[in-house]
């Protein structure tokens, strides 16, 4: 008895839960929230309880189940539920029902997005490496149509692009590495605040200071190379070592004068560049001056032959490229960012001016040595400026290819410093300078075994192919050292560490001069070239020297990860 009482005492108890439950059709978990608090198995058993209701089953419970039922019904009337149930069993819509309190949520963790650095760095790296070689190559296009003209035309054409680079890249060089950083630092602060227009990839145009600044900077800059290269083109001839008596001279004048309109496009074209570095788009530059340069294809052999232009010819093909390739990139940033900005106030002309001041006296050390070099070549007479020419050609083709993978790393580095992602940059910068120097050495094999089929493309000449031959050894040798001397000054950038990079450089650029004019007299052209090998092993030198510091701005690559994430 005592057991068939407990059991029938059991049931009731399910049979007015399962009413419960069948009248309010709450979930699970309100049903548990509301005092009956019963396992998930018994629930199918209400299920089942109340089915056999509706088929009129009686179960022996009498008067006191149905006033037990209909106080319960009562009762459930008037408790919420926030559940939908059928058109018989809806509350009446006169009853206002309270809504149930959700659980308070936990606070979320800050969120670290672990990303494939190597993936990431090789998918920036490759277009950039076709964007960084679209220039020289160029150049070197434009040096072996200018060959076909003679001696004379393409040490002209030699001298007059020497000075050109340094002018124009006296400025853009810097104005490059600082837009890189500043535009990948706004955009990873913008990641990480609260601004979803700057968030979405598929938001309206950005406003970021920085872009407005360096394009400002950018045709104010070009603007004055342009004046200054095509008003002072003698007085520049005469300061790098050609008189006016020489055959060169007058070709050399007016190829300047001409090059000089395409200023303001180069500038801009390098700050451009820099932009989308930092937006970590290195596929529209490849596209915009892939454009511009392909035109050139066809400029130069109509301006050069068909209409008998010659060197001036050359000229206005380069310049209309450059030209093309501007515009383009221009009109694609128009779509992603603001090219002003809407208060003068938010320009970034004070950091502009202050770290590109470090990395103008870096690129005038730089600049200043190489000049150095054309210069004392320039001195053998034309056949061996022409032979260096192509050589240098060559060189920076060469060499600048690391030069896309140095760009890559600095943009990735300079957002996962502003996000304090110091296992990141660890990792970014262990994989780079591996990479840097299986290029350089995979670069000396391939150039020492076929460059002097090479230097047949650019010249016929049998006097100009046989200085080239000698100084073969020195070109190639030299790439290890290149590739890790763009290495670690894009690691530099990338931490803004601006400062040490100028002061070393001048260092570097002094001794490797003053080697420059010791050995020149001694060894002649060959002295150049040694002078050249130097200053970009001590370059390489002294960017390990800034890594291997723990109190600078690689501190973090010698101490504990997590502390320094929790420090800064």
């Amino acid at each position: 008895m005592k057991i068939g009482a407990r059991w029938r005492v059991k049931e009731k108890k399910a049979v007015m839960e399962a009413t419960y439950f069948r009248t309010t059709c709450c979930s699970v978990s309100e049903y548990q929230h509301d005092g009956f608090r019963r396992r998930k198995p018994l629930i199918l058993k209400f299920k089942c309880t109340h089915l056999r209701q509706r088929n009129h089953i009686s179960y022996g419970y009498g008067p006191r189940y149905l006033r037990q039922s209909q106080s319960l019904r009562r009762l459930c009337a008037s408790r919420p539920s926030t559940h939908l149930a059928s058109d018989k069993d809806q509350p009446s819509p006169s009853v206002q029902l309270p809504e149930s309190q959700p659980e308070p949520e936990p606070e979320p963790e800050p969120v670290h997005v672990h990303v494939n650095v190597k993936r990431e760095l090789l998918l920036l790296s490759l277009p950039a490496l076709a964007g960084q070689a679209i220039d020289p190559l160029a150049q070197l296009m434009e040096t072996a149509y200018i060959g076909r003209l003679g001696t004379v035309e393409l040490a002209s054409a030699g001298v007059s692009v020497s000075i050109f680079n340094i002018i124009s890249k006296l400025f853009n060089i810097p104005l490059l590495s600082v837009a890189t950083s500043f535009v990948a630092e706004d955009m990873a602060k913008a990641s990480a605040s609260d601004q979803p227009a700057l968030q979405n990839s598929l938001s309206p145009r950005k406003q970021l200071s920085s872009v407005s600044t360096a394009l400002l900077l950018a045709l104010a800059l070009g603007i004055f190379e342009a004046l200054a290269l095509c008003l002072g083109s003698g007085a520049f001839l005469h300061l790098i070592g050609v008189p006016s008596q020489n055959p060169t001279f007058l070709p050399a004048r007016r190829f300047l004068s001409l090059r000089a309109v395409g200023a303001p496009a180069v500038v801009l074209s390098l700050a451009l560049q820099g932009i989308f570095r930092g937006f970590k788009d290195t596929h529209t530059p490849v596209i915009c001056l892939g454009i511009g340069n392909f035109s050139a294809v066809f400029l130069f052999p109509l301006l050069m032959y068909y209409l008998r232009l010659g060197v001036t010819g050359a000229a206005i093909s380069t310049v209309i490229s450059q030209y093309i390739g501007t515009m383009l990139m221009i009109w694609c940033l128009n779509k992603r960012a603001e090219l002003l900005p809407p208060k003068i106030g938010d320009l970034q002309f004070g950091s502009y001016i202050k770290s590109g001041g470090f990395l103008l006296g870096r690129t005038l050390a730089v600049l200043s040595t190489m000049t150095l070099g054309t210069s004392m070549a320039a001195r053998h007479g034309p056949v061996a400026m022409a032979a260096h020419q192509i050589c240098m050609q060559v060189w920076l083709a060469v060499s600048l290819l690391t030069d896309a993978l140095a760009a890559s790393g600095q943009a990735l580095i300079a957002s996962s410093v502003s996000r304090h992602e110091y296992k990141v940059v660890k990792e970014i910068t262990s994989f780079v300078l591996r990479i840097g120097v299986v290029m350089g050495i995979c670069l000396t094999a391939i150039l020492g075994a076929s460059f002097g089929s090479l230097a047949t493309i650019f010249t016929q000449d049998s006097e100009v192919l046989e200085v080239v031959r000698t100084l073969v050894l020195f070109v190639s040798a030299s790439q290890p050292f290149n590739a890790l001397a763009y290495i670690f000054d894009g690691l530099h950038y990338g931490v803004s560490d601006f400062q040490y990079a100028a002061s070393s450089m001048m260092l570097v650029g002094a001794i490797s001069s003053a080697f420059l004019l010791f050995a020149h007299p001694l060894v002649g052209l060959q002295g150049v070239w040694l002078g050249l090998i130097l200053f970009m092993a001590l370059r390489a030198a002294a960017g390990s020297v800034r890594l291997l510091s723990k109190n600078g701005p690689w501190w973090f690559l010698y101490r504990d990860l997590q502390i320094a994430e929790v420090v800064s």
